[in-house]
């Protein structure tokens, strides 16, 4: 649909139905109006109250996170979240996804979710120093998997590289259920000034309102729409709504906007994401309780013939919109033409509270602001619980060979086996501050010119989530706080980006509720508030719904990288000791799916009380001094803990069995959660145990770092060459062998 509204066709059912809204919402629109919405009216309907927009289905239940603490500056509602690292500085950071885009077109798609989300951060003042990336593949032998996992990979790689962001730490795993609807989730964090954070928060009547970066182009028409809506067979005709992104201009603008802040003339500043040109005005406007009056003309455009419809609801990349101090312009302009980059004043703030459009002097949309921007329909959808599965307990009489093929099949497969085909296709040393690379439970990035660091990490476990939402999303968040936890850090707070499929469906949206309130009641106990975050609706193709898969971006900070650990030890003869009790959940585990090909059983429990015990005891250990590597117990368990720290260090281990464990399957490879395994000193060992009988953590001695072997009990022996041969083998394998 193109043209002004003087030659546009009259709006009809069909037409209001091809913009993705309903009956209702056709009719709540003429009650805001006291009329028919032109074409270009309806358009910017469309867009503000999408899904990917309004969160018109979530927004209900998003209330429930807790998201305040003594060192948040700012939690969700702008472009990121902000919180106090100390010493005059902030971390900015948040998650976002670009799933249906990266389906349809996997390069592009992943290459622009990697520039939006930069663009979100380095927005409110915050040079961006590290991604993220958590990656969802459907089963390896569909047709479309390794088309998909190339492209993406290629798409972040490239866009990142380019734009000089080291991309550090994330996520890659494959299921059936993302055959038709993979997910591409992106994260970015930044650092900035405590006393230079910008907000998108127009004020000021007769401040110019500023339009600057790339051209305006066709590229991402209605991609928000697109992005609310599920797949059909028909999805690959949606081509033309995913944008195109230029990582270059992408560079250019990160450093002409973060020069113009160092000017002290910016009133507010808002990327151009989702919905282009409209939401970046809209939220601005509404954010400052004011009105905008704005020259679709003065537009710069890349394409003849473009109408106000479609300048509106392009999402062409690198783009941005300021409001500046009136009297400014000259200054501003001069930082952008020394980048190279489109400078345009395209409108002025008003204090009428509505968006008034104009095109060749003939107004082309006159809308109130708050109610397309603020006022969206909030629903409360039917949702109904998941059923409850039964608890799967390992037990010794199930046939699955010996422990050592067990553990070559988990470090094998396509969940475990090594992602270094991936990341190795990232830059992750580029800016020089990157202190701890992909590989470990976290990245660790240094604040540059310091000994500080930001511990970031990207987590989920979808099968869990489906398995119990509740439990899942609680999994989630305690598994992305062990994992900073894990590094020495101090965790801050998290990000979210939550993936699920048609909310209008009970179940679905009975796992999104759950998934919510599991996590939020972690957040709560864990003291790990959310800052931002994004949801990700309608990620299902012909009925068929992805899992669950609430991702968590958290952040913690380091204050001194002295005290750092790894997963690698660094010499033989350290004692391996476990860090909390269990060692017999085998229900939704990976050893259940990959050695006994069973999907059943409930997820295992996450007691909040003892992850924050177990968790304090680490940190307080990793501060002692105590702890010479430190790794998270969770896919596959204490064997694949023990395997990946061997395969880190170069050194061998054995790992003890207990004559008191009910089952050497549950001991090895049950995924109990809020443990660890850590590394110490044998001369420490005792009092570390007598520190964690204090704590009130239950602490043993299960092993011992040498050799170059691991072996899981008497009788078993594999070399760490097979080990790595076995774990770094597959995906290299699958991504080269011909199609």
């Amino acid at each position: 649909m193109a043209g002004t509204p003087s030659t546009a066709p009259p709006i009809t059912p069909d037409i209001v139905a091809e913009h993705g809204l309903s009956k209702d919402e056709h009719g709540l629109i003429l009650d805001i109006l006291g009329r028919e919405p032109n074409l270009v009216e309806l358009g910017i309907f469309s867009v503000m109250w999408s899904e990917h927009c309004s969160y018109k289905s979530s927004k209900k239940h998003l209330g429930k996170f807790p998201t305040e603490a003594p060192w948040v500056v700012c939690g969700p509602g702008e472009n990121a979240g902000v919180v106090d690292i100390g010493e005059g500085h902030v971390a900015i950071f948040k998650m976002e996804s670009h799933n249906h885009p990266s389906f349809i077109e996997p390069f592009q798609g992943a290459a622009t979710g990697v520039g939006g989300i930069l663009r979100d951060v380095f927005t409110m003042g915050a040079r961006p120093v590290a991604m993220l990336n958590a990656l969802r593949f459907g089963e390896p032998a569909h047709p479309k998997t390794r088309h998909l996992v190339s492209g993406v990979v290629a798409g972040i790689g490239g866009y990142g590289n380019c734009v000089g962001v080291p991309t550090v730490a994330g996520e890659c795993t494959f299921d059936p259920a993302y055959n038709g609807n993979i997910l591409v989730n992106a994260m970015c964090v930044g650092i900035a000034r405590a006393d230079r954070v910008f907000y998108a928060e127009a004020s000021g009547v007769g401040n110019p309102v500023i339009y600057v970066g790339a051209k305006t182009g066709r590229d991402g028409i209605h991609g928000a729409t697109m992005a609310s809506a599920e797949f059909t067979e028909e999805s690959e005709a949606k081509r033309p709504t995913v944008q195109v992104g230029d990582p270059f201009t992408e560079k250019l603008l990160i450093e002409a906007c973060l020069e113009l802040m160092e000017h002290d003339c910016i009133v507010a500043i808002q990327d151009m994401g989702a919905a282009g040109l409209t939401s970046s005005s809209f939220e601005m406007a509404s954010r400052g309780g004011c009105g905008i009056e704005m020259n679709l003309s003065a537009v710069p455009l890349r394409e003849e013939g473009m109408t106000p419809y479609e300048i509106m609801l392009s999402e062409s990349q690198e783009r941005m919109l300021l409001v500046l101090q009136q009297g400014r312009e000259d200054e501003a302009h001069a930082i952008f033409e020394k980048w190279g980059l489109a400078f345009a004043s395209v409108g002025r703030v008003t204090d009428t509270g509505r968006m008034v459009l104009l095109w060749n002097g003939e107004t082309v949309a006159d809308v109130p602001i708050a109610p397309v921007s603020g006022a969206s329909p909030v629903y409360d959808r039917p949702h109904e619980k998941s059923p409850p599965r039964v608890p799967v307990f390992a037990d010794d009489r199930l046939a699955v060979g010996d422990h050592d093929v067990s553990l070559l099949k988990l470090m094998g497969s396509p969940d475990l086996a090594s992602k270094r085909w991936i990341y190795e296709q990232y830059d992750h040393m580029v800016m020089g501050d990157t202190v701890q690379r992909p590989g470990g439970d976290a990245a660790v990035i240094r604040v540059h010119g310091t000994n500080r660091g930001l511990a970031v990490t990207s987590d989920c476990t979808p099968r869990y989530c489906e398995a119990d939402p509740r439990e899942g999303g609680r999994q989630a968040v305690a598994e992305a706080w062990r994992n900073l936890v894990a590094t020495g850090a101090r965790p801050l707070a998290i990000t979210n980006c939550l993936n699920f499929g048609n909310p209008e469906r009970p179940r679905i949206m009975g796992q999104l509720v759950d998934c919510i309130e599991g996590m939020a009641e972690a957040c709560r106990v864990l003291d790990f508030p959310v800052v931002s975050g994004n949801v990700s609706l309608y990620n299902e193709t012909e009925g068929r719904a992805i899992l669950p898969t609430p991702n968590v971006g958290g952040v913690g900070l380091i204050e001194n990288l002295d005290h750092m650990v790894t997963i690698a030890p660094d010499a033989a003869g350290l004692s391996l000791v476990l860090v909390g009790d269990g060692g017999h959940w085998i229900g939704a585990s990976l050893f259940w799916r990959v050695v006994c090909g069973r999907n059943n059983g409930a997820p295992p429990p996450v007691h909040l009380g003892q992850e924050l015990r177990q968790g304090r005891f680490v940190s307080d250990m990793i501060q002692r001094g105590f702890v010479c590597a430190c790794h998270d117990l969770s896919d596959g368990g204490l064997a694949v803990a023990a395997a990946e720290m061997a395969l880190a260090s170069g050194i061998g281990a054995s790992i003890d069995i207990p004559a008191d464990v009910f089952s050497t399957n549950g001991w090895l490879f049950g995924e109990d959660q809020g443990r660890y395994l850590l590394a110490v000193e044998s001369r420490i060992l005792n009092e570390l145990l007598a520190l964690a009988v204090s704590a009130g953590v239950i602490a043993r001695r299960v092993g011992e770092t040498g050799g170059d072997a691991l072996t899981l009990g008497a009788g078993s022996c594999i070399s760490l060459e097979d080990l790595r041969r076995c774990h770094e083998g597959w995906l290299p394998d699958y991504m080269g062998r011909r199609r």
